[in-house]
């Protein structure tokens, strides 16, 4: 990818959002398949901080392959077909089964593989840098919370979609092996929501140009397992050049790290996912996989289906060698992952760290025990003390935040040894009002897009001064690979140094613990295997 492409400012894209000519929502837009319709993202103005609310344009339910359903189940995503006429991009379309669980606001069904178009551009050919998101588990394109309206005010085209997930999008067999060989040479199967990823990435390079976006300038984003499929999209090589930077919320971790198994980016071998499929075969009473196609799709649909779960199924990714290339720390080492910049952070209170704990001293030992073995557990221990009822949450809380800030900045060190694009990385540390969760999972998520207007909550002006500066950094690092500009707090790339940017509630370089605490989490992870 050109990295000229780059050089966007702010001032390229002012033309584009001034409202001077009509938006794209009165115009038909012609796509490789066929016309779509699209429609003002805003009816009036939402609360916050948008300035072009009334140039931005959305087209919702834009198929981008065909149903996954029938023969399809199982196979990587199919070519859609072209259809007649002008199709009227409103309303959301189908979800993907098991995504929302049962819910009832959407349609769940096979044919969900479809994205939402969110661009300011008032000419198709604006040529606006794009972003595609990937949204977390349990969560759909259509969700309130990954509104695009908030990142297009930015003069930015902004991208989400559908993919499979659960015994949909990750079921490996030997016969699915079989029938993928045939077609790819591979003999692996499995990443079938993997493969809905790339899918929609390559639509958007041969589409959105119509749409005002720049095919040679798409940045990829996602949080949690939507950080995994933006971390899959960075390293496949059937994604090479079709990026120019990926920011990965919560998160990246150290590759030694044991709860790279448990997290979102967690994956299995090909060996045990396709004897889990054999085993998942035989509940249901099948004996074959055209059997297993003939099945209602509710008959499919599991509970908890992911790496670290207590259910009995772990649906996720696999080490196929194909779609994802190598380990997590081969592909660090060895350079194998696209050079292009990457943003990448945490909140404090995830991966392991919870808001209100309530623990008492012998269950923070307990804990530590069953963590760290001698000498491990002694150093720990002296560290992170938590000998009185009033320490120990802060302490448990303390060690998992370390843990996750000193992984990122490792994982950090690791991708420097074979990349020379620079890696940003920041703690997010804000609470939403009216949770009462802390800083949460996801907690960054209606700030970084800018869309607090789709969420309800009792919202403060701190909350959108907030917002505004979050959107801009990562906007910012959309347009040019770089968070900083105008009046932010500088933010310097991810050095030696042991450092990290505080956002939320302050702004600015941290240290990612005392240097005994980073020294000890190294010292740590080097003894473990890696993933």
């Amino acid at each position: 990818m050109n990295q000229s492409r780059r050089a966007l400012t702010l001032a390229t894209l002012i033309p584009f959002l001034a409202g001077a000519n009509a938006a794209l929502y009165d115009t038909v837009i012609e796509t490789q398949y066929g016309g779509v319709q699209g429609y003002p993202a805003f009816t009036s103005e939402p609360a916050g901080n948008l300035t072009h609310w009334k140039d931005i344009t959305v087209w919702k339910n834009i198929p981008f392959a065909a149903t996954t359903g029938g023969q399809n189940r199982w196979k990587a995503p199919q070519p859609v077909s072209a259809w007649n006429g002008t199709r009227d991009a409103k309303t959301f379309g189908n979800v993907c089964p098991s995504a929302t669980q049962g819910s009832s606001e959407y349609t769940i069904d096979e044919d969900c593989l479809n994205l939402n178009i969110w661009s300011p551009a008032n000419s198709t050919d604006a040529k606006l840098p794009v972003v595609m998101w990937s949204y977390p588990a349990l969560s759909t394109a259509a969700d309130a919370l990954f509104d695009g309206g908030g990142m297009a005010d930015q003069g930015i085209v902004y991208v989400n979609y559908n993919y499979r997930t659960g015994s949909f999008g990750w079921l490996a067999h030997p016969e699915l092996s079989e029938e993928f060989y045939q077609v790819t040479g591979s003999n692996s199967s499995g990443n079938w929501g993997m493969l809905d990823q790339f899918a929609a990435l390559k639509w958007i390079h041969e589409n959105i140009a119509a749409f005002g976006g720049d095919p040679e300038h798409i940045t990829v984003m996602g949080q949690s397992a939507g950080s995994a499929a933006t971390q899959h999209i960075l390293n496949s090589p059937l994604t090479k050049g079709l990026i120019v930077g990926a920011i990965i919320e919560s998160g990246v971790r150290d590759p030694h790290d044991p709860l790279c198994t448990s997290l979102a980016e967690g994956y299995s071998t090909l060996e045990d996912q396709l004897a889990q499929g054999e085993r998942f075969m035989a509940s249901l009473n099948c004996s074959s996989i055209a059997e297993m196609r003939e099945l209602p799709m509710d008959d499919l649909i599991v509970t908890g289906g992911t790496f670290g779960s207590t259910s009995e199924w772990s649906f996720g990714a696999t080490l196929d060698y194909y779609a994802m290339p190598d380990t997590y720390y081969n592909t660090l080492i060895k350079g194998l992952a696209q050079d292009v910049p990457v943003m990448t952070g945490n909140t404090k209170d995830e991966s392991g760290a919870s808001y209100g704990l309530n623990l008492t001293v012998s269950e923070y030992l307990a804990d530590m025990n069953e963590t760290f073995s001698e000498p491990w557990l002694s150093r720990f221990l002296a560290l992170y003390p938590g000998n009185t009822t009033r320490a120990a949450p802060g302490a448990y809380n303390s060690q998992w935040t370390d843990r996750s800030k000193v992984g990122t900045w490792l994982w950090a060190q690791l991708w420097a040894t074979a990349r020379t694009s620079p890696v940003y990385t920041y703690f997010w540390d804000h609470a939403p009002p009216g949770m009462d969760q802390g800083a949460y999972h996801e907690s960054e998520i209606n700030y970084v897009l800018n869309n607090l207007y789709g969420t309800d909550l009792p919202w403060t002006a701190a909350d959108y001064s907030i917002a505004r500066k979050m959107n801009q950094y990562w906007a910012n690092f959309i347009k040019t690979g770089n968070p900083n500009g105008g009046s932010l707090v500088q933010w310097p790339a991810t050095g030696d140094d042991a450092k990290v940017q505080h956002v939320g509630n302050g702004w600015g370089e941290i240290p990612t613990a005392s240097d005994a605490k980073v020294k000890l989490f190294e010292e740590w992870f080097e003894t473990l295997q890696t993933y």
